[in-house]
């Protein structure tokens, strides 16, 4: 007897032991599998349903992975809400290095203009000058004609070179991903027109010494004309041709849902881009990720995970069926509650920065009644009664922002602006109302209403790259119902292009002589 109790004991500490050691194997073997990757930040809930075994496919396939597999491996973490891999990481760091282009790329486009609008300005002087330079003895003499030529091709050439100087060389706003096409056949037609004069004033004029003067110059005044209706046939296509509007852009931010309609004219859908962003600039509030957080009451709270076992007999099933059920709808219930969290949540950010904005209305008018500024007529000597230091508006705006300084803390934080106002900032722009004469409700402006994007840009911000994405070549014309997007690291803007209606207008004409009233008597009335 005392053998087989013994016995028991052995068996049960081994059983024990193997269920402990299994635990712990599998705790480790968790834990190892935390460590090398596939650990996750958010916790995931999952409801299990009776009968379904309580772990997936995944927990039970333990660690039978290839060699590779922390190379191709997602990794979420609790500060992250996308997935990264090392393809995100490449690309990142390519469009990172793509975000500084070099600056001949930038005046390429412009430097190759100029020359062969330089070139085209000289090959009529070139033309003139020739003649005079290879055979003058030969040439026939050409008196009053060819002087009234000279004065009229002078002219002809100076306005030639004022607009292509106001056309053409103007500092970029924007690289194209693709060459503008209008542009390039100007170029390629100047290049044809000079081309074409070169040769023929080559096997006419050199080759044979031409002794007629007075054709030479007649001829230098043609390839003048010409280049002049080239330079009205860009100012058509470049300035006017876009001119009258016949789309409606539709640009919305796909983060926060920002949107503009602009009209344009006939574009092509990367100078369309480029315009867009123009405005994007000046029109759209600037974008801040923090204003996109739902409360933290409402990221705070968590469906707790029901695990049903069943334990006993199968009448026991029934009931724990049935209680598992309603665990799961009083979860939910609280569930649907979030929208009242929500909107109290939003009420209580709303009193708060109403709170915030009245004492930093209150700090700012009080700390601007602590400065005077000092007219030519007053002086500037200080006394033992009414002593005065005289200062410079830097030394101003720095003494009077200690005291608005914790009341600009707090609403800017409250408001989540603190990443683009900083101390520096600030007192610069104190400073600048200073020296202006400016009151504390035009210094507030910046701070009580969000600004245009183009108002946080720092200096080389307008430099910021694009990436055009389009199922069109981006050199195709718009049309209706086309839909582009540029695209950024943080957002994308969204271009739906739509036709503009056509206005059918009618007419009626209406007698002056036909405004004649009578008036409605009744017996009632005491009229």
């Amino acid at each position: 007897m005392d053998n087989e109790s013994q016995y028991s004991g052995y068996s049960y500490k081994s059983s024990h032991s193997r269920s402990s050691r299994k635990h712990r194997d599998r705790r480790d073997r968790h834990r190892s599998k935390s460590r090398d990757g596939s650990s996750r930040g958010d916790k995931s809930v999952t409801i299990q349903a009776p009968g379904e075994p309580l772990l997936d496919t995944e927990s039970t396939r333990g660690d039978d992975r290839d060699d590779n597999w922390g190379e191709t491996t997602t990794v979420q973490t609790g500060t992250s809400e996308h997935s990264v891999s090392n393809e995100d990481l490449t690309r990142v760091s390519k469009e990172l290095e793509e975000s500084s282009p070099l600056e001949c790329r930038r005046f390429l486009g412009p430097a190759l203009g100029a020359i062969l609008g330089l070139f085209a300005l000289v090959t009529p002087l070139a033309f003139l000058a020739l003649p005079q330079l290879l055979w003058r003895e030969s040439l026939e003499p050409c008196g009053t004609p060819c002087e009234g030529l000279y004065v009229s091709l002078a002219f002809k050439l100076l306005v030639l070179l004022i607009s292509t100087w106001a056309l053409f060389l103007r500092p970029p706003g924007a690289t194209l991903p693709r060459l503008y096409v209008f542009r390039c056949l100007l170029l390629a037609l100047v290049f044809l027109f000079v081309a074409s004069y070169w040769l023929f004033y080559g096997v006419r004029v050199l080759e044979p010494r031409e002794r007629d003067y007075r054709g030479i110059v007649g001829y230098a005044a043609s390839l003048v004309d010409a280049l002049l209706f080239i330079q009205y046939l860009a100012l058509v296509l470049l300035e006017v041709r876009h001119l009258q509007p016949a789309f409606c852009l539709k640009m919305v931010r796909t983060t926060d849902g920002a949107s503009r309609f602009y009209n344009v004219g006939h574009l092509s859908i990367q100078r369309a881009a480029v315009w867009v962003l123009d405005q994007y600039y000046s029109d759209f509030p600037v974008y801040n990720p923090a204003l996109l957080n739902l409360p933290k009451s409402i990221l705070s709270k968590k469906i707790s995970g029901f695990k049903v076992y069943t334990l006993g007999e199968e009448n026991s099933t029934n009931n724990s069926t049935g209680q598992s059920r309603a665990m799961i709808a009083a979860a939910a219930r609280r569930r649907d509650n979030s929208h009242n969290d929500y909107y109290y949540e939003e009420a209580e950010m709303e009193r708060r920065v109403r709170k915030r904005k009245a004492r930093l209305v209150v700090a700012v008018e009080e700390a601007f009644t602590h400065i005077k500024r000092l007219q030519d007529d007053e002086p500037a000597a200080s006394s033992p009664k009414h002593p005065r230091e005289v200062m410079d508006p830097r030394e101003a705006a720095q003494a009077i922002f200690a005291p608005m300084a914790r009341a600009m803390q707090k609403y800017l934080r409250t408001t989540r602006q603190q990443p683009y106002h900083s101390m520096e900032s600030i007192i610069n722009h104190l400073q600048f109302c200073i020296t202006y004469n400016m009151t504390p409700m035009a210094f507030l402006e910046r701070y009580l209403s969000p600004g245009p994007t183009m108002q946080y840009q720092r200096e080389n911000g307008r430099g910021r790259q694009w990436t055009l994405v389009s199922e069109e070549p981006v050199t195709s014309a718009l049309r209706p119902g086309l839909v582009f997007s540029l695209r950024r690291l943080d957002f994308s803007l969204v271009v739906t292009v739509a036709p503009l209606p056509f206005l059918h207008l009618g007419e009626e004409f209406i007698d002056p002589k036909s405004h004649k009233f009578v008036m409605r008597l009744q017996s009632e009335t005491s009229v």
